[in-house]
């Protein structure tokens, strides 16, 4: 399995979640030993410049918090973009830490059908109206080296262009959508087989009160004999133990009866953070 994640230029160097996300990639129990981002940088946020979007010079210089590499590649070579994509999978799978691949490319069209990129960005969309598209550059490249012919690219293309318009023919006729058919794997508990959502039931989650009493015990104790603890903590324990005496319940013993009640049946319980792991609550 190998993490990748899809970002935008602007994105990437505005939204806060990539540099906390960056931060976490490395902490024990977080880490995903190492995610690859591919950033399709197309030198332009929505309609931003990106003098005023960012003050660094790249987009992608967030990334330098965890010494990520990135590399820097120009998207209209199709063969340097998939050598630096090998190279960030290799170095991804060797050492299992994050690799960013900043794709240097640009946006053709506005941001959605009703934006009129001339409007704001007048230079840059003259100079790609005479930009060649990357298909076409790279087709002449291989046609010059003779490594396919004309034909045989127009041959390519319009094979392509026939399953785009048989798709497109054949959803004229569909009357009715499945949600099922739009979910990457069958999700029996939530819905039926025909993609109905079911109705939403939660088991039974109450526990007897021995159980409770064990749990609400061991968490007033310590658990090493002659062991001495901090004044205030022995005050707190044995209030608890009087607590479970009396049948008495606060927030603190009731997180403790959940998380004890979890691991009594052998689930995995992670506690991080600064206030949940010294039990603040």
């Amino acid at each position: 399995v190998m993490s990748i994640l899809l970002h935008g230029d602007a994105a990437f160097a505005g939204q806060g979640i990539v540099y906390e996300t960056f931060h976490l990639s490395d902490l024990p129990s977080y880490t995903t030993h190492g995610t690859v981002h591919v950033v399709v940088n197309n030198q332009i946020g929505f309609t931003t410049d990106p003098r005023m979007a960012r003050s660094s010079p790249y987009p992608t210089d967030v990334a330098r918090v965890v010494n990520a590499p990135i590399f820097h590649v120009n998207a209209d070579d199709p063969e340097a973009v998939v050598y630096v994509c090998n190279v960030a999978a290799e170095w991804r799978s060797t050492f299992h830490k994050d690799v960013v691949v900043d794709l240097v490319c640009y946006r053709r069209n506005g941001h959605n059908e009703m934006d009129e990129p001339m409007f704001t960005q007048p230079l840059m969309y003259k100079q790609i109206r005479k930009q060649k598209p990357v298909l076409q550059k790279y087709a002449e490249l291989l046609i010059s080296q003779g490594v396919v012919n004309q034909p045989e690219y127009e041959e390519e293309i319009a094979k392509y262009d026939k399953i785009c318009e048989e798709a497109h023919a054949r959803s004229k006729d569909e009357k009715i959508l499945h949600i099922k058919h739009w979910l990457d794997s069958p999700w029996p508990g939530f819905f039926t087989l025909d993609g109905q959502p079911r109705s939403m039931t939660c088991p039974s989650t109450g526990l007897n009160e021995d159980d409770l009493t064990h749990i609400g015990q061991v968490a007033s104790s310590v658990p090493v004999e002659d062991f001495t603890i901090h004044g205030g903590l022995s005050r707190i324990l044995k209030t608890r133990g009087e607590m479970v005496k009396n049948r008495t319940v606060d927030w603190a013993l009731a997180e403790y009866m959940a998380f004890g009640s979890l691991l009594k049946e052998g689930i995995h319980i992670r506690l991080s953070g600064q206030d949940v792991e010294r039990g603040t609550f």
